[in-house]
């Protein structure tokens, strides 16, 4: 689920800064905030987007797997790395990367903003505080995220899935009209959206409260070995990079365990007619029946999460690397 990457980031942000004083021309502390709010957007989704291409290869293994292309479903993660571009080219492993740039940048400003909102909703309105606001917080804003930019994921899975030589879809746009002209019009976009909701609340849920709990661990225990000062801001303490890779991917390898079944049954429903046992997998519970049926718990549920285990540290590498840069560039600390 690509929104660990944005997810941690945001979590590991400091609060925003107090208002500076105004200065001549702006719109008073309501343009302010929304200038943050827009730095913000822009360094999220900047990360997001480093994040993602550099584990698209990954990715599109992940997608191929969990399908069972035919192409492909003899073979395991790393033979599947060298196969694609012996039969489609090295771009082959970037295919489906364009429509993951236009969902991702999104995805990470949505979530963020809206976990931000949600932690303070749920502290203010119903009194919960600690580690459960977050775990509560994190879960709304992963399903907020998964609902606003769910079509294109859906247009993204396709495009990947897609062989050289066997096209459906020309390109995005392509992809857009023939499933809303072919697929049930608005709500075609949709397929799956049960299982990926159902997977989403765990998954950002555990990321923000395992994240959490061991960056406030560290930093309590062992500030000075852990954390160091920011450096746009040096009364604000974060940790250290290396330290916030290494939570990171424990948080995320945990998400994702917990909620890989549902990211399985997610991707076969999103496939749709792409896939020949079409009509056997029409609900989310015919679905998941279906796959542990034909193929188990560990060729079937869990096929491909070796391969989400090993996206987890380089993706982390380079969005916490990226937000940082991103977040001193337009002075968020």
């Amino acid at each position: 689920m690509a929104a660990a990457a944005a997810a941690a980031a945001a979590l590991a942000a400091p609060e925003p800064p107090p208002a500076m004083p105004q200065a001549a021309g702006t719109g008073g502390p309501a343009a302010r905030r929304d200038f943050y709010w827009l730095r913000s957007f822009l360094a999220g989704g900047i990360a997001g987007c480093c994040a993602k291409t550099t584990v698209a290869p990954l990715d599109r293994v992940k997608v191929l797997l969990q399908a069972h292309n035919h192409h492909y479903k003899h073979l395991g993660v790393f033979s599947t790395l060298r196969a694609v571009p012996q039969k489609e080219g090295y771009l082959g492993l970037y295919k489906g990367n364009g429509a993951m740039m236009i969902r991702i940048f999104p995805y990470g400003a949505i979530q963020f903003m809206a976990f931000e909102h949600y932690k303070t909703l749920i502290t203010t309105k119903l009194g919960v505080s600690g580690h459960v606001h977050r775990l509560m917080a994190g879960s709304l804003a992963g399903m907020t995220a998964v609902i606003c930019t769910y079509p294109l994921d859906m247009v993204r899975v396709r495009l990947a899935f897609q062989v050289k030589g066997e096209h459906t879809y020309t390109g995005i746009i392509h992809a857009f009209k023939t499933i809303y002209a072919k697929e049930g019009g608005f709500l075609g976009f949709y397929r799956g959206l049960m299982p990926t909701i159902l997977g989403m609340a765990p998954y950002a849920g555990v990321s923000f409260f395992t994240f959490g709990t061991l960056k406030s661990v560290g930093l309590s225990h062992a500030p000075t070995l852990l954390g160091r000062p920011s450096s746009d801001n040096p009364n604000v303490l974060v940790l250290k990079t290396h330290i916030n890779l290494i939570c990171g991917g424990v948080a995320g390898a945990i998400a994702q365990t917990i909620s890989y079944p549902f990211d399985v049954t997610r991707r076969r429903m999103q496939l749709g007619t792409v896939l020949p046992e079409f009509e056997k997998c029409l609900t989310m519970r015919e679905t998941m029946k279906y796959v542990y049926g034909h193929h188990g718990i560990r060729k079937g549920l869990y096929r491909g999460l070796s391969l989400n285990y090993i996206r987890c540290v380089p993706s982390q590498a380079v969005a916490f690397t990226t937000y940082e840069l991103m977040k001193q560039f337009f002075h968020l600390n």
